[in-house]
């Protein structure tokens, strides 16, 4: 049977269009106010965070490093320098997948697996990813043509121009001067982020580091407007950097060299100081090394021949060498002994060629075993007499050795400026038991009068030892810095003077000394008497090898580098001291034939002109010259 046709509601489909109508319209509106919101939100409320952004990736601000401070010596002549130089680096943040731009830069250039290697270091020493870090130095002309045609394989590498450190002197002031490098790990956790932005190199040795904070300077900045790509567009604004300090050295050029030239290639120090000032005059370590390859990164192997070379040339022997001093340390030892009241001027002492402790079979050898006969000071120092200083060690004892030897400066750091130095030692009873849990022995004592046993000394500190015989205890600490950007330089620990009983005791120490070279019987006369002037001077020879009691000294039996070295100190104008040299030439074996012909020459570069004669500045006052007939006749 057929259904009924049915009529459509009409109403009822546009009541549910409207209704539909109604609720899309209302989601419609509640998503366009749900837009409008979050553009309030973000454009009014936000704006000045997103305006920050924006700017960010618009303006960047770059570190521009300060210029380091230059180094002269005292007449002004450059000792380290900047110079220009093309240097590749690589920004990180730019380069992507940097580790295969290394790749690339390797393969461009030809270079090595060490440079890849050494390259990757540099690169993940940097501090910040968008800061560009140098990873290659000194470029030249063909290598910046290949990086050029190969930029598009590239990127976030650039050749930038920068002063690099340059030292003109080369290897001649390596060892007082020192040299910058890279900036290690380490020195990266302690120095100041904001200081050090865009700089790459830092003091490593000698003044370089000392002073590193005055030459340093302090960094600039600058606002540079930027693409989309990292390409600086122009620079809205600029903070220049302050210039380190410049640093005078109290070195001298020409001195320097003489000194080089005096020891002849040999291995050893010499140091010279200007007594009445503290002054390093000259500054010798030899063999030495070129400071150059350091700063912009020395090769694996170029280190490794230098770190492994049996003569040692990166080993600062001024400083750092330890010897003991053998005789040069006598005229110290009758300084103590006169004021202790132990000695008098005139007290003698008998030299059968040895000397022997009371209930005790052990003979202490005088180096010359014929003996001097009666000796007294005098003739102990010109002699460097062994048994008058055995028997003034065992009438000092150890303590007041300790003393008076510490108040020369010996086994303590002695200078003002040289972070390098080693204290050295001068051994006491404290310091045996401490060391060896043993008592201390008076033998002991009798073997320190003369310079050896425990006693270690570094050439600094005989120089030192030495200028407070010439300046009659006045205490002045060596240093290198003359003035640092014009200012001089300032000892916040004094040490005290040395200041005696009777002041005469140390003229009676300088005239054994000039005895050395000018008396008839002196050890050094042969060198004395080719002078232009008086030297007062002290020969010393320090063992590497110790021998057996009793038997003598061969040096045909003994390997080069087990013999002696050799050690002479001295001071000239002697009436009017003007310049301390101390000398050490390893294995040496004489200080008066091959120490003390070093320093006359030293001396002479200092202190005679052109014709020869001694500088009119340096002739001797009348007044010292009647103290000195007046001390020669107690």
């Amino acid at each position: 049977m057929p259904q009924p046709i049915r009529l459509k509601d009409h109403e009822k489909d546009a009541r549910l269009i409207r209704k539909r109508a109604l609720v899309g319209g209302a989601f419609f509106l509640a998503l366009t106010c749900l837009l409008v919101g979050r553009l309030y939100y973000l454009q009014v409320i936000q704006y000045e965070y997103h305006s920050t952004l924006a700017e960010n990736n618009r303006i960047h601000v770059q570190p521009i490093p300060p210029n380091r401070g230059l180094i002269y010596d005292r007449n002004g002549e450059i000792i380290a320098d900047n110079r220009p130089s093309f240097s590749l680096t690589l920004t990180r943040e730019r380069a992507g997948d940097w580790e295969q731009v290394l790749d690339v830069i390797v393969e461009v250039l030809e270079l090595t697996p060490d440079d890849r290697e050494l390259f990757e270091k540099r690169v993940r020493q940097g501090r910040r990813p968008f800061e560009p870090v140098p990873v290659l130095f000194e470029l030249s002309e063909e290598q910046i043509a290949r990086l050029a045609v190969n930029q598009f394989r590239l990127p976030g590498v650039e050749v930038a121009a920068q002063l690099v450190r340059h030292y003109p002197q080369r290897e001649h002031f390596a060892h007082s001067v020192g040299y910058v490098g890279r900036i290690n790990e380490k020195e990266l956790k302690e120095l100041d982020p904001v200081e050090y932005s865009g700089t790459h190199h830092i003091g490593k040795t000698g003044i370089e580091r000392f002073y590193e904070d005055q030459l340093h300077g302090k960094v600039g900045y600058e606002e540079v407007e930027t693409n989309a790509r990292g390409r600086v567009l122009r620079v809205l604004n600029r903070t220049d950097p302050l210039p380190g300090k410049d640093v005078i050295l109290t070195l001298d050029v020409r001195l320097q060299e003489a000194a080089e030239a005096a020891l002849g290639g040999r291995r050893g120090a010499i140091v010279a100081i200007q007594p009445s000032t503290g002054e390093v005059l000259a500054m010798v370590s030899q063999p030495s090394f070129d400071p150059n390859p350091f700063v912009t990164g020395i090769s694996f192997k170029a280190y490794a021949e230098l770190r492994d070379s049996i003569d040692r040339p990166l080993y600062n022997r001024v400083l750092r060498g330890l010897y003991p001093p053998g005789s040069t340390i006598k005229p110290m030892v009758a300084v103590a002994g006169l004021d202790a009241g132990v000695i008098t001027p005139t007290s003698r002492v008998f030299d059968p060629g040895f000397y022997q402790l009371a209930n005790h079979s052990h003979k202490y050898r005088n180096w010359n075993r014929t003996g001097d006969g009666w000796v007294d000071l005098n003739l102990a120092i010109m002699r460097s007499n062994d048994t008058y200083f055995y028997d003034l060690a065992h009438k000092m004892g150890i303590d007041r050795l300790h003393d008076y030897m510490t108040r020369f400066g010996i086994g303590q750091r002695v200078s003002l400026d040289m972070f390098e130095e080693t204290a050295g030692l001068m051994p006491s009873r404290d310091w045996k038991r401490a060391r060896y849990r043993q008592p201390w022995y008076p033998g002991e004592t009798l073997i320190l009068g003369i310079g050896q046993g425990y006693m270690q000394t570094t050439p600094l500190q005989l120089a030192q030892a030495t200028a407070l015989v010439a300046t009659k205890g006045k205490w002045i600490r060596p240093h290198l810095a003359k003035t640092i950007d014009g200012q001089l330089p300032h000892d916040e620990n004094p040490i005290d003077d040395i200041v005696l009983r009777d002041p005469k005791s140390w003229d009676y120490a300088r005239l054994g000394m000039e005895a050395v070279m000018h008396g008839a019987r002196g050890t050094a006369r042969k060198v004395g008497e080719a002078a232009a002037y008086r030297i007062a001077g002290k020969s010393g020879t320090a063992q590497v090898v110790a021998i057996k009691q009793g038997e003598k000294y061969d040096r045909s039996k003994v390997q080069e580098r087990h013999r002696d070295h050799a050690l002479f100190v001295g001071f000239a104008p002697a009436e009017n001291p003007q310049i301390v040299v101390a000398v050490m030439v390893e294995n040496g074996e004489s200080g008066s034939g091959v120490g003390a012909p070093v320093v006359k020459q030293v001396m002479d570069a200092w202190l005679l002109d052109e014709s020869g004669q001694l500088k009119a500045e340096y002739t001797t006052p009348a007044a010292s010259a009647s103290l000195n007939a007046e001390v020669k006749h107690p």
